[in-house]
């Protein structure tokens, strides 16, 4: 469903109306098109404190803050105090005027040190500072934190963040440990040669995620219920990959994954899900349980078998997907809350021990409100109230949580792990 509200503040009276009521007015995301591969205009790189780190290889960028930037990259790894954070308002103040529409400002922050209480008040504080800046900052901008240690680690996560492709990631703060790094033949075709599991794929976010890895050269198959077999044959089909039928919740579902794909896999995307809303007191134990069969325990089972199975290659991406409903609660939603919160344990306590002993990593997508058929359902003034609830005021698309998805698949993200990574525009719900 069009978003009719961010069509009319495009024009002069929708302009001049929703100033003067004090309304929100959301901007056109620029997404990524094979027309409009990177955003348009220099990079800054600005420093506070002192580092040691060398992000030319990392960043290419520009040191003139006197013209207009499509990017501000700011490198507060070297604060550990106060003083730094001063630092930081002096870097960033007057670069902030000349970052246009659309652009990008990444805050590069270390590891807090626990023997240096000062060190890690000084970087925590970073975090209330890059979300504090994403929600007041406007015109289509973002404002995202990077831990990291080593540039060249994470230099798939910069090229994601100063990309159009996230477009819809704002106010994150995502670490970047250690980890495999493998240079793709063809920088255009990451996934080449790479074969994709979607599990339901055969529509909405599914088919989006399903597309994008195979835009990314993946072999892509296409897993769904045996009902909706029908349209995942034809999205496998557009995408030259294949369909799975098939009931994730059944017993044996991973078995009959490993033994449908012989030759292995390199990338699971965790994407079949369903809601039955109820409040509690007016749930019944069949909604609950469907709820958590298909979105948790069924993630769990699956996973479990192709890890143990070595179906999974060393170097694979396990992506799951969790939700914002599971970070900060919904009403009417306790069963699908408890099932995507439990996504977010499952990646925190499996990320770490995947990596040292399959060599796999495992992260997972949080959407918030993204414009698919089941939030076209949603009454008007609660789908209103869902689009505008973040900084950036609009819903996001599944193509949104497809790039980052990709992002994660990508040969070069392996020092990205057990990382929750919202796609909402920065909902002003939860953290």
């Amino acid at each position: 469903m069009a978003d009719r509200y961010l069509s009319f503040t495009g024009t002069g009276p929708g302009r001049f109306l929703t100033r003067r009521l004090g309304l929100p007015q959301p901007a056109p995301l620029i997404r990524f098109s094979p027309e409009h591969p990177a955003l348009d205009g220099d990079v800054l790189l600005l420093t506070a404190g002192k580092s040691g780190l060398d992000l030319s290889a990392a960043v290419p960028a520009s040191a003139d803050s006197s013209r207009r930037a499509a990017a501000a990259v700011l490198d507060a790894t070297g604060v550990r105090d106060t003083d730094g954070l001063a630092d930081v308002h002096a870097a960033l103040h007057p670069a902030l005027r000349t970052i246009t529409a659309g652009g990008r400002v990444i805050v590069l922050g270390a590891p807090l040190d626990a023997a240096d209480h000062h060190q890690a008040a000084a970087q925590q504080a970073l975090e209330g500072f890059t979300r504090s800046l994403g929600k007041e900052i406007g015109r289509g901008r973002t404002v995202n934190l990077v831990r990291l240690t080593d540039p060249a680690a994470a230099a798939s996560t910069l090229r994601f963040l100063l990309s159009p492709k996230s477009a819809y990631v704002s106010g994150q703060v995502i670490e970047v440990g250690a980890g495999a790094l493998t240079a793709p033949d063809d920088p255009d075709h990451p996934l080449a040669g790479r074969t994709a599991l979607v599990t339901g794929g055969a529509r909405g976010i599914g088919e989006a995620v399903a597309a994008t890895l195979a835009r990314d050269g993946a072999r892509v198959v296409v897993l769904d219920v045996p009902q909706a077999e029908a349209d995942a044959r034809r999205v496998a089909e557009r995408l030259g990959g294949s369909a799975l039928a098939l009931d994730i919740t059944a017993v044996d579902a991973g078995d009959r994954i490993a033994a449908a794909l012989p030759d292995g896999l390199d990338v699971l995307v965790h994407n079949a899900g369903i809601t039955r809303d109820r409040r509690l007191v007016n749930m019944d134990a069949g909604r609950w349980s469907q709820v958590l069969d298909v979105n948790l325990a069924s993630v769990l089972r699956t996973t479990d078998a192709l890890l143990t199975s070595g179906a999974l290659h060393p170097g694979g991406r396990i992506v799951a997907t969790a939700s914002i409903a599971g970070l900060a609660g919904n009403a009417g939603q306790t069963n699908y809350g408890a099932s995507k919160a439990g996504i977010v344990g499952l990646v925190r306590s499996l990320a770490p021990r995947a990596l040292a002993e399959h060599g796999v990593t495992v992260n997972a997508v949080a959407p918030g409100f993204i414009e698919t058929r089941m939030t076209a359902a949603v009454p008007l003034f609660i789908r209103e109230a869902g689009r505008r609830m973040n900084s950036l005021a609009q819903g996001g698309l599944p193509v949104d949580v497809a790039e980052t998805t990709a992002w994660f698949a990508h040969p070069g993200s392996g020092a990205v792990n057990g990382q929750v990574v919202r796609v909402c525009g920065q909902s002003l719900l939860g953290a």
